[in-house]
């Protein structure tokens, strides 16, 4: 199949909606389980690998689906949660994929989910880091499949409960298109990286990845999770809403842990907010705030308001009293008690840094009172800039932002050895050989 070019006229993508050998059935039998791994292992090249997760229905962000594809073997869709439960032993599945290359669109949404189950890949190639690589402006699996294959798959259910079961036909077309191209795009896409100079920065952010993703330490912790609120800022003065607030999250998350269901098919977000707005008091205070008191409802006008509908029981075996409680608990708090948001340099939400190295504020508010920093920060991303523009290769993919505000946040960053310091930031060789020496130049 072939590539088209940045001068070719671009011809409208063709649709593909089913995989070229046929919708295959989900897999989660030890039987099924152990011919699948017989047939990886007679085959050869690549793994083209994905999952799908339940996000949005239940509490855990556990795999219900991955799919893999290998030329010899085809497209294999495995039930992880059925297959654990049967007790097979994912070091077969290993063992029978080798050191296949493991090809995969956004590996950090996956690799974890690999990792719990102990999946190890050994090598990988993410089609998402190498579009950001090549300088696509959009990168999504449809977006990368357009530009270089001139196809455009038929994706109609990433917000599905993949834990329901069965895995209706549908669906299970849809989980077998997001490996049903993946091996081409690696092959086109790893000659595009050679023939921009740019293979071995690829090889080095796909072994960051791989490390990362299967090193088993949780993702974005925040360390103050409640803070994570939408709107949270809204209540960010007063004390007591604020405990409402943590009261209010503490006993969602609990309660979903319980019952595995998304917390916000509990209590939404927003109906938190309000009730910390509010401070109802009494029964009667209470009853006006309706969202307290009515099961959460999705109305999406699709066929996913079935799917929310499933979790109705566990709705209406959380009452309302229950929220009531944990209102009058907060309410009751001594004053040395009640939260606040964490000041600093920090995001709003709290989690600020007392290190001055690791936490430059990110808002420009900080740096108009630090004149000199600011200016200093200017020149080092118009030097960023500009190597990003040589390179044809976006500014946040040659560094990540966030290392050069640290960097010029610190007093006197022109004594430091700048390369030294990328690195301990997190900066690949590549990155730190590319812009060591001009940013420091920029920052003297």
């Amino acid at each position: 199949m072939g590539k088209r070019t940045l001068t070719e006229p671009k011809a409208e993508p063709r649709l593909q909606s089913t995989p070229r050998g046929g919708v295959p059935s989900l897999i989660d039998t030890p039987a099924g389980y152990h011919r699948a791994c017989e047939a990886l292992a007679a085959s050869a090249g690549p793994l083209a690998a994905d999952a799908e997760r339940a996000s949005g229905f239940r509490y855990g962000h556990e795999d219900w689906l991955i799919q893999f594809k290998r030329e010899g073997a085809g497209i294999i869709l495995l039930d992880p949660v059925a297959l654990t439960r049967a007790g097979v032993d994912w070091n077969e599945f290993n063992e029978a994929v080798g050191d296949a290359v493991w090809i995969i669109h956004d590996a950090m949404m996956d690799l974890p989910g690999f990792a719990d189950i102990r999946l190890r890949p050994r090598r990988l190639f993410d089609t998402e880091i190498a579009a950001r690589l090549l300088g696509l402006r959009r990168f999504g699996l449809a977006s990368v499949t357009e530009h270089y294959l001139g196809i455009t798959l038929a994706k109609e259910h990433s917000a599905a409960d993949w834990s329901y079961r069965p895995l209706p036909y549908d669906w299970r077309n849809y989980a077998a298109l997001d490996v049903e191209l993946l091996i081409e795009l690696e092959t086109i896409m790893r000659d595009e990286l050679r023939r921009a100079g740019k293979a071995e920065w690829a090889e080095q952010e796909f072994a960051h990845v791989l490390a990362e993703g299967t090193s088993g330490r949780p993702r974005h912790a925040h360390p103050v999770p409640w803070l994570r609120i939408s709107h949270i800022t809204e209540i960010a003065r007063d004390p007591r809403g604020l405990a409402i607030a943590r009261a209010l999250w503490t006993k969602r998350d609990e309660l979903a842990r319980l019952h595995d269901i998304s917390p916000t098919l509990l209590l939404e977000d927003s109906s938190i907010i309000e009730a910390a707005k509010r401070k109802p008091r009494n029964a009667r205070e209470f009853r006006a705030v309706r969202c307290l008191n009515e099961r959460v409802r999705m109305h999406t006008g699709s066929e996913q308001d079935k799917m929310f509908e499933r979790y109705a029981p566990i709705q209406r075996a959380v009452k309302p009293s229950v929220w009531k409680a944990v209102i009058q608990e907060a309410l009751a708090l001594p004053a040395a008690d009640l939260p606040v948001v964490p000041s600093g340099r920090g995001d709003a939400r709290g989690g600020a840094d007392d290190s001055e190295e690791t936490n430059a504020p990110r808002g420009m508010r900080m740096w108009e009172r630090r004149p000199e920093r600011l200016e200093r920060l200017k020149r080092a991303r118009r030097v960023v800039n500009q190597i990003a523009e040589d390179t044809r290769t976006p500014a946040d993919v040659i560094v990540r932002p966030q290392i050069i505000r640290n960097l010029c946040w610190t007093d006197d960053p022109a004594s430091r050895d700048v390369a030294a310091f990328l690195r301990a930031q997190g900066a690949r060789d590549w990155q730190v050989a590319l812009i060591a020496a001009s940013v420091s130049r920029a920052i003297l």
